[in-house]
């Protein structure tokens, strides 16, 4: 994903918030992982009923903003049945920041 991608993922105030929230789930949603089988692992996620309720907006519109998250690379999902659940992609989340770091 380009650079240009991740910056226009990251510059809507909600996209933003729901970035800062996925680093620390435990701290803005409640307990999640009820949908997740047993001895399955998809650590510091969250579902996107949590992520909608927590906004306060429409699922379909934080779809599309998990969406162009993931699909800038700063986010990870996976689906247990009919649930898809969230979680940030820190490897890559950590290339941005060197890149901040280093290049601007």
């Amino acid at each position: 994903m380009s650079k240009l991608d991740i910056f226009k993922a990251l510059s809507n105030e909600t996209r933003l918030s729901i970035l800062k929230w996925l680093k620390e789930p435990e701290k803005y949603f409640p307990p999640q992982g009820l949908h997740i089988p047993d001895g399955d692992d998809f650590s510091n996620s969250v579902c996107v009923g949590s992520i909608c309720e927590k906004t306060n907006i429409s699922q379909s519109t934080i779809s599309h903003y998990l969406d162009m998250l993931q699909r800038a690379g700063l986010l990870e999902s996976r689906r247990f049945g009919k649930w898809t659940y969230y979680r940030r992609n820190e490897k890559n989340i950590q290339e941005l920041a060197e890149f901040i770091r280093s290049e601007l």
